[in-house]
């Protein structure tokens, strides 16, 4: 008589686990419930609709860093399947991926149906059924087995993964079965800030910021994008979700210090004197005298130093010149809020780490009960990161079944 695993979640790490496990054993039944009528829906939003599947890191150690919960738990599991691994598993069943030049690593179709045709197209070859619409009610562990309660009936399995994502229902199954939540709460998000410095010039973006908040030790550098909400781009992404947890406690409101240049003010103010004698008669406002600072945003920066759009180079008093290289490098601003990324919702919080043995991804309080994905209280910055744990622990779980 085949055993049967039953998959709570059909999202990336649950489908990734559920294929596996069947292609590994044909003597198990695989069954995946999933609450919605659709499949796979935040994969098809993922990285702008093109799903960024994994980054170009090829050591587990290095990769770990770009995990602020998760980075000790995944470096064993990252020893076992690693990104060339997920690599090769795309490209073994029709599906080619490229490295782009910020590492990320993306179908080469474009495309996240790619990936979602792969999967179906999988399950179905490896005779993994799907349930759509099939809430689950209740999990209940009776002698070796589970006994799972759902809207559409109930089912007993040897095996439970469950791959639920960020889902406050099934986080509330999980702590009936004595497991610890560790409180959830937003991760990548943008920053809303309401500015004279960052009004009308959305779009606008700089490669080489540096950002920091205030009165805390959180710092990163990249990428910054002004919006019409305030401020996004990587550099932003990587703050809110080393800052998940200090943020959520400061209700999202705080003050940040943007250096647009990530030069330092002693090397700015020099380098603005050098203007001031070199371009004496040339207006400060027609040219930005920095490559990575466009021309509509120096203007904002100019006007914000209290230069008018007729003073030239020559007329700039040294208060001046010290209050544009300040704007350059120390421009603060206020930040009243946050703004979900795109459609991508990444939380920090979910199945206590300390309750999993992350040899077979498995629960310290019940056998054969797995978990895997954004469930457990592992998440990562922006970037192909938290797929890439999906796929890792998805592809643990399906092999700690045969033992």
């Amino acid at each position: 008589m085949k055993k049967k695993l039953i998959v709570i979640g059909g999202g990336a790490a649950g489908y990734f686990a559920a294929i596996n496990a069947a292609e590994l054993n044909s003597d198990l039944e695989v069954v995946i419930l999933e609450g919605s009528n659709k499949v796979l829906q935040k994969v098809k939003v993922s990285g702008g609709g093109r799903c960024n599947v994994t980054h170009a890191c090829f050591v587990p150690k290095d990769l770990t860093e770009f995990y602020p919960r998760g980075q000790k738990e995944l470096l064993g599991p990252f020893h076992q399947f690693m990104t060339g691994d997920t690599m090769e598993w795309f490209e073994n069943r029709g599906v080619p991926l490229k490295i782009e030049d910020d590492n990320r690593i993306f179908p080469e179709s474009n495309s996240s149906q790619s990936i979602i045709d792969c999967f179906v197209e999988s399950a179905i070859n490896a005779g993994v059924v799907l349930k759509t619409s099939t809430r689950v009610d209740s999990i209940e562990k009776k002698d070796e087995q589970f006994i799972v309660k759902a809207n559409e009936g109930e089912f007993v399995a040897d095996f439970v993964l469950i791959a639920a994502g960020s889902n406050t229902k099934v986080w509330n199954l999980i702590e009936g079965l004595g497991h610890k939540i560790q409180q959830p709460v937003p991760s990548l998000f943008t920053f809303n800030i309401k500015d004279e410095r960052l009004k009308d010039i959305p779009g606008i973006s700089v490669p080489k910021a540096s950002v920091k908040i205030l009165n805390s030790k959180l710092a990163e550098q990249g990428p910054l994008l002004i919006t019409h909400w305030g401020l996004s781009g990587p550099g932003i992404l990587k703050l809110s979700a080393w800052g998940a947890l200090e943020l959520f406690k400061k209700n999202y409101q705080f003050e940040i210090e943007v250096n647009w240049i990530s030069k330092t003010t002693n090397a700015v103010l020099d380098f603005l004197k050098l203007q001031k004698k070199n371009n004496g008669k040339k207006q400060v406002i027609l040219r930005s005298v920095f490559e990575d600072v466009s021309k509509r945003l120096w203007f904002k920066l100019v006007a914000a130093a209290k230069i008018s759009e007729t003073t030239q180079w020559a007329q700039l008093s040294n208060k001046q010149l010290e209050d544009l290289a300040n704007q350059l490098t120390k421009s603060t601003f206020k930040v009243s809020g946050k703004s979900t990324f795109k459609d991508e919702f990444v939380t920090a919080g979910g199945v206590d780490l300390k309750e999993i043995n992350f040899k077979r991804f498995e629960s310290k309080i019940h056998k054969n009960l797995f978990f895997a994905g954004e469930v457990l209280n592992i998440d990562a910055v922006t970037g192909g990161f938290n797929f890439q744990n999906a796929w890792t622990g998805g592809w643990i779980v399906a092999n700690s079944l045969l033992d």
